[in-house]
């Protein structure tokens, strides 16, 4: 006859007393564990060579652990830093153009500031401009030095009126038309101005030279007194231009005289005053004298 499937532990002693000294081991670990409890509790100290001991133990696998997470972290630190370095870089490009923009656009305003400031002080300055204009032409690359004028008899220009920007004399009006004007420039072969040096009043004349720049010559010969850096004005001899209108400075002498430098470049000059005859201005009731072209 087969024996029961389902015999119980009693069938058998080894697993009787297998049971009962696992019973017995349950219990004492629990006391064990009972006893640790309340001795940790009275005296936190009386266990941390053996806290220390498992720390020790562990330790190995705790730096492995801890390297494996810094890997990690470290390549997405560079993953997310090569994105954001990125978008930084991109952003800070597109800042530093739109700054050379508003840089740009802050020296024209400047420009501008110093130029309408220099164009008020020739409107202000006495005395009273017939009119304020742009040259719009000026052939100062050729051997003849014209310029046309952006206003002509319909703004009251007239043949023989002085020019002269904010840097000084630029030149006198040779030819008009009803809304232009030709303008002889200091610098041309044709064109004499009467000058006087600055600090003692020297007398001389300003003729223009082929190379832009301008001959001075005394009136009286003999020991030349001027020297490079001496500022030249008009000195209102012959009735045409007023006195004391910046003309020119000396850069080198000559035998009779020196070489000098219009303040006044027709290249670069923007607007320009139309000023009336000076005999004209000192003298209403006076006849303007006569202007050769």
């Amino acid at each position: 006859m087969a024996p029961p499937g389902n015999r119980r532990p009693g069938y058998s002693r080894r697993a009787q007393y297998g049971t009962f000294f696992g019973y017995v081991v349950a219990v004492i670990g629990a006391g064990l564990g009972v006893l640790l409890l309340v001795i940790s509790t009275g005296n936190a100290s009386a266990f941390a060579g053996l806290r220390a001991s498992a720390d020790d133990a562990v330790a190995p696998a705790g730096r492995a652990a801890a390297a494996t997470r810094s890997g990690t972290k470290s390549v997405f630190d560079v993953v997310s830093g090569y994105f954001t370095a990125g978008f930084r870089t991109a952003r800070l490009e597109k800042e530093v153009t739109e700054a050379r923009v508003r840089l740009a656009e802050a020296a024209a305003i400047a420009d501008e500031n110093r130029r309408l400031k220099a164009l008020l002080g020739i409107m202000e300055s006495e005395p009273k401009p017939v009119a304020v204009a742009r040259l719009i032409s000026s052939t100062s690359s050729s051997t003849r030095r014209y310029a046309t004028l952006g206003a002509g008899a319909n703004q009251g220009v007239a043949v023989g009126m002085p020019l002269r920007s904010s840097l000084g004399l630029v030149g006198r009006v040779l030819e008009v038309g009803s809304s232009t004007a030709r303008i002889l420039l200091i610098t041309d072969s044709e064109s004499v101005v009467p000058v006087r040096r600055a600090s003692d009043g020297i007398p001389a004349f300003a003729t223009g030279q082929a190379d832009g720049s301008l001959q001075i010559r005394l009136i009286n010969l003999g020991l030349n007194p001027l020297k490079p850096g001496d500022a030249l004005v008009t000195s209102g001899a012959g009735g045409l231009y007023r006195p004391n209108v910046a003309v020119a400075v000396v850069t080198r002498l000559t035998r009779d005289g020196a070489v000098a430098r219009p303040l006044s470049d027709p290249g670069s000059t923007d607007f320009v005053a139309v000023d009336p005859l000076w005999v004209q201005a000192a003298a209403p009731d006076a006849a303007a004298p006569a202007v050769l072209p």
